[in-house]
């Protein structure tokens, strides 16, 4: 086996690093419905660096498994890709103030009419690093149960479909490319792994998340001195 070149950094636990730079500009390009476009200037130390991005309210989702380890899907439409594309329940972080685990929680009595008794963070993910700063964590639900509520659903999610799928089989779409959402993609091959390893991998319903999408108009140098300080 090859050494590894001398001076890297190979021995430190693999992690990312979280650095906050000067910020000497921040301009709102766009408003929309859901997020913005927002032009920040920052320095590295070489110079001035103008880069665009989403500025995102964050978002949760949910792998939803029943004591037979069949993952609740769900498929809908979606305009930006032009496809009915097989999701696990997810929805935004918009409510200002609002618990991640309480958002996934709404989640998934909206858009699968369910409860559960069993709460864990499956795992956390950046959606697009270079252009957006959307967080989204994954939550692990057991102990399934209908919802006391049925909801009425609008627009896209009038037209939801479900279907109850064997956790292996969701691995084996995803390994055929046959499934692409991206919170399907991480829940189902974490879902796998974690539970190869006696699912030690899971987090507390309440474990921290210092990635979390600092919300709409807020700066990301605010948002980690924010972070810093509840620690």
């Amino acid at each position: 086996m090859p050494e590894s070149p001398a001076g890297d950094r190979a021995v430190e636990p693999l992690a990312d690093e979280r650095v906050v730079v000067p910020v000497s500009a921040s301009e709102l390009v766009f408003e929309g419905h859901v997020w913005d476009i927002r032009r920040e200037t920052f320095d590295l130390g070489d110079g001035p660096i103008v880069r665009d991005f989403m500025d995102h309210p964050g978002a949760v989702a949910v792998l939803a498994l029943d004591d037979e380890d069949r993952a609740f899907l769900i498929r809908q439409y979606r305009h930006p890709v032009g496809l009915r594309d097989w999701e696990i329940p997810a929805g935004l972080l918009d409510v200002a103030g609002e618990d991640p685990l309480e958002g996934a929680k709404r989640e998934l009595a909206e858009e699968g009419d369910l409860e559960a008794s069993e709460w864990s963070v499956l795992a956390d993910f950046l959606t697009t690093p270079g252009g957006s700063n959307e967080a989204l964590r994954i939550y692990l639900a057991r102990g399934i149960r209908p919802s006391d509520e049925v909801f009425e659903r609008e627009d896209e999610e009038a037209h939801i479909e479900t279907r109850w799928v064997p956790l292996d089989e969701c691995v084996d779409a995803v390994l055929a490319r046959q499934v692409q959402n991206p919170s399907l993609v991480i829940a189902v091959l974490a879902a796998q792994a974690s539970r190869s390893r006696g699912w030690r991998s899971l987090g507390e319903a309440d474990a921290p998340w210092p990635t979390r999408s600092p919300g709409r108009g807020t700066s990301a140098e605010a948002a980690a001195a924010e972070d810093a300080a509840r620690r």
